[in-house]
């Protein structure tokens, strides 16, 4: 709960000292989800074009590689500030303007890094080939035919395992236990087919450029999805976690 917590400190001074700095790294953010659904794409297309039956395991194997950039790296990515910052505002640490430009600051450069590097890879033309296009069009119309009740709780049960992961890495000794917690949950939402934000902005991002899918069809599942992987890592991982964790008081003894 302290190390969470310092995290969020050191979000909301960054944030409200250099906001740019803060957008970049949220930009940043949005493009290394990105490397993950390239590598997805390209690596696990050709399984898929095969008809495998490991190809959902194989998917939630390379996708972890992501989250475990962002970590790496250090960059600011919408769905584990869900859980940081609540986090800090809940032991009061950081305050609810913290959290809300937080939020939005992420999110909205999650949003651009997504598209930026998207821009990059239609242009390098990687997802060009037969089976990455027809791979990128399936999921693109499987996401499309969610009703907006399926998208909010596929989101929110993704969350809850990005930010389970995000908790452990806190926790976790050593780099190796740290990619190890990192990849585990990772793999569980993406082999499952649970709903990300910033990855269905990605997806939705190439498939936009390549024609497949429009604006729109992307604002409808951030509509269901935002909110579900706030609930999903605010309520569920950060909320549960400062209720068992904070100081008791007299009159809980």
């Amino acid at each position: 709960m302290e190390e969470t917590s310092e995290q969020a400190v050191h979000k909301a001074h960054d944030l409200r000292r250099t906001p740019p700095r803060y957008f970049v790294s949220a930009v940043l953010a949005g493009a290394y989800i990105g490397i993950g659904e390239v590598l997805l794409l390209v690596a696990i297309s050709p399984f898929v074009s095969a008809g495998s039956s490991a190809t959902k395991l194989l998917e939630g194997l390379v996708f972890p590689i992501a989250l475990t950039i962002v970590m790496f790296a250090g960059a600011q990515l919408f769905t584990s500030n869900v859980m940081v910052m609540l986090i800090g505002a809940l032991t009061g640490r950081t305050g609810a303007k913290d959290l809300v430009a937080s939020w939005a600051t992420s999110l909205f450069g999650n949003f651009v890094g997504a598209f930026l590097f998207g821009a990059m890879v239609h242009a390098s033309g990687v997802v060009s080939t037969a089976p990455a296009r027809a791979m990128l069009a399936e999921m693109i119309h499987g996401k499309e035919a969610l009703d907006g009740g399926q998208l909010f709780w596929r989101a929110v049960l993704c969350n809850f395992l990005v930010c389970l992961a995000i908790w452990m890495f806190y926790r976790a000794k050593g780099d190796g236990a740290k990619i190890f917690v990192l990849w585990i949950p990772v793999l569980v939402f993406v082999a499952v087919g649970f709903e990300h934000c910033v990855a269905n902005m990605a997806l939705f991002a190439l498939s936009i450029l390549d024609g497949g899918a429009g604006i729109g069809d992307l604002l409808r599942n951030l509509v269901f999805t935002v909110p579900g992987n706030i609930v999903g890592g605010g309520l569920l991982v950060a909320g549960s976690y400062w209720f068992m964790g904070r100081p008791e008081r007299e009159e809980d003894l």
